[in-house]
């Protein structure tokens, strides 16, 4: 599949809400509120629909899980470590740092990339994947951060209450009971969750206008290089040679972890206080230089 034809469609939403927002042809109160119903509202909608839908069997995968996580991890702590050594940073920092390295965008751009190109059903096998994605960065980078005030649970707990990680668990566990919902109950929440994947993509291109690749672009360039090559390589590797992933689940975790840098990992740097230029820049200059490594991606992983 030619990754124009999957990219373009994305990329014309995300190009379409940076210019609305750009030229003010919406107000900041206006995308507030488009914001809060797209997060807040239409996508856990389709998060919940797409794991009662979907076929556990299938989606319930531990080697799915490692394959994904087990390099995440791995070139984190390598990361981390190779900031705080070589480049003799803090703790805190090179945390902040690891965390820019391997936290992908999987809801806004790595799942409408899969589904296109992949197919819908594939939805599932992110879902499952993502339920943990946040937790575990945001709690390692938290572990490792020695200015965090409150316990580490205070921290977490608005992440574990996220719309995103309700819908999908709730979603799970519905599906598990075999909990009947009425046809046509799922037909208008389906309809409620249509425009979820379009406005997310047009909220993260107004959102984009908020940073800027200038004050940190040195840093943000070895970012991206991590986030887009060395992760997902890692990744690649891992589900390729060690857990011999059928081809379509390869592309799939991949593909998420070939997601440019996700705007929370600069929540949490501006939460530390540190490197917060750097993780502000990283979301833009990955989300642009991504637009070129997913077309390698796409082209080596789909046929």
């Amino acid at each position: 599949m030619n990754p124009i034809d999957i990219l373009f469609p994305l990329i014309f939403v995300v190009t379409a809400g940076f210019i609305c927002a750009k030229i003010q042809f919406l107000s900041s109160t206006h995308f507030e509120g488009l914001r809060t119903f797209i997060f807040n509202l239409a996508i856990p909608i389709f998060l919940f629909l797409s794991m009662y839908k979907a076929d556990l069997q299938q989606a319930l995968s531990l080697n799915l899980l490692l394959s994904f996580y087990l390099p995440v991890v791995l070139v984190y702590f390598a990361v981390c470590i190779a900031f705080k050594v070589l480049g003799k940073l803090s703790l805190a920092e090179s945390a902040v740092l690891s965390l820019s390295g391997c936290y992908s965008n999987t809801v806004l751009v790595g799942l409408p990339i899969i589904i296109m190109a992949l197919g819908e059903h594939y939805g599932a096998l992110v879902f499952m994947v993502i339920t943990f994605h946040s937790a575990l960065l945001f709690a390692l980078t938290f572990a490792l951060s020695s200015n965090v005030k409150g316990s580490l649970g205070e921290l977490l707990k608005p992440l574990l209450l996220n719309p995103v990680v309700l819908s999908i668990s709730l979603g799970i566990v519905a599906n598990a009971m075999s909990f009947p919902l009425p046809t046509t109950l799922i037909n208008g929440l389906d309809l409620l969750s249509e425009p979820a994947i379009a406005g997310a993509l047009f909220v993260l291109g107004a959102s984009l206008n908020q940073y800027s690749v200038k004050e940190a672009w040195k840093g943000a360039l070895i970012i991206s290089i991590i986030k887009l090559g060395l992760l997902p390589a890692a990744v690649f590797s891992f589900a390729t040679w060690f857990f011999n992933l059928p081809t379509a689940h390869v592309a799939v975790v991949t593909l998420m972890a070939a997601s440019p840098l996700g705007v929370n990992a600069y929540l949490v740097a501006r939460q530390l206080r540190v490197k917060q230029d750097v993780a502000a820049s990283s979301v833009v200059l990955s989300t642009l230089l991504s637009v070129f490594t997913l077309s390698v991606w796409l082209l080596t992983l789909v046929p």
